[in-house]
C-alpha cells in the first residue's frame, strides 16, 4: 500500500469509527431532535468513510473484515460516548481540526481526494458549529453541566496531540501539513472553552498509537458490534 493509500485509509477510519460512535446515541439521545442531529452528523461521517474507502479498495472488506491492529484511526475516535457532554466535546476537538483540515485539502494535487474534500468541508463546518454551541450552553450552564463538561475535556485533552502527528512519506502538495493546522484548531477550541467558562487543561503529555494500529480496549469492542453481522454471513445480499 501506497503512503497516500494509507494515509486516505487513516482518515476514512477516523470517520467510520466516529461515525459509528455517533450511531450509538440513537434510541438514547436528550431529546429527540438532538438524537436526529447526532444521527444526521454519524451520517454524514460513514459518507465520508465510504467515499475514502472505495478510493483504496473494496469498502465493506475494509470496514468489516480488518482487526483492531489494522485499523489507523484516531485514539480521539473510539472513545466511549460517555454523558452528552463528553461525546459535544469529543466532537469540538475532532470537528475543530477537520474543518481547516478538509478546507486545505480542496486544494490536493489528488483530484478525488480534492472533490471529497470539497464536501466533507461543508459538512465539517455544521459539525463544528453544532459541537461549539453544545459545549458552551453545557460549560455555560448550571454547575452540574459545567463539572461534567470539565471532567470531558480534561479525559479527552490527551488524545488530541495525534491530531497533528505528520506523515514525512506522503507526496508534496498532496495533503496540508498538520502542524499549520494546530494554531487554527487551538484558536477555535480555545474560544469555545472561554465562552463555555471552561479551562484548557495544563500538561503536554499526549497519547499515541492510533496510526500505527496501536489502540485502546475500545476499538475492539466497537469493531465487535459494527463487523458483527457481515462476519456472521460474509458475502450475504440484502
Amino acid at each position: 500500500m501506497s503512503p497516500l493509500q494509507r494515509f486516505t485509509l487513516a482518515r476514512a477510519d477516523d470517520a467510520l469509527v466516529l461515525g459509528h460512535r455517533l450511531s450509538e446515541w440513537i434510541g438514547h439521545g436528550p431529546i429527540l431532535e438532538e438524537e436526529m442531529a447526532l444521527g444526521n452528523i454519524g451520517l454524514d461521517l460513514i459518507g465520508q468513510a465510504r467515499s475514502l474507502y472505495q478510493s483504496v479498495g473494496d469498502e465493506d472488506q475494509l470496514a468489516y473484515f480488518r482487526g483492531a491492529g489494522e485499523y489507523q484511526n484516531l485514539l480521539l475516535t473510539e472513545q466511549p460516548n460517555g454523558d452528552f457532554g463528553h461525546t459535544m466535546v469529543r466532537q469540538l476537538f475532532y470537528s475543530a481540526y477537520a474543518d481547516p483540515f478538509w478546507r486545505q485539502m480542496m486544494g490536493s494535487t489528488d483530484p478525488t481526494l480534492a472533490a471529497i474534500a470539497a464536501k466533507s468541508e461543508k459538512e465539517s463546518a455544521y459539525h463544528l458549529r453544532h459541537a461549539s454551541e453544545w459545549v458552551i450552553r453545557l460549560g455555560d450552564g448550571t454547575d452540574e453541566s459545567q463539572a461534567r463538561a470539565q471532567q470531558a475535556v480534561d479525559a479527552l485533552w490527551p488524545y488530541t496531540g495525534e491530531l497533528f502527528a505528520a506523515d514525512p512519506d506522503l507526496p508534496l502538495g498532496t495533503a496540508p501539513d498538520p502542524q499549520t493546522l494546530r494554531p487554527v484548531w487551538s484558536a477555535t477550541v480555545g474560544a469555545v472553552l472561554n465562552r463555555a467558562t471552561l479551562r484548557v487543561p495544563g500538561g503536554a503529555w499526549m497519547q499515541s498509537g492510533g496510526r500505527t494500529g496501536r489502540h485502546t480496549e475500545h476499538l475492539s469492542l466497537l469493531l465487535a458490534v459494527m463487523q458483527s453481522v457481515p462476519r456472521a454471513h460474509p458475502g450475504a445480499v440484502w
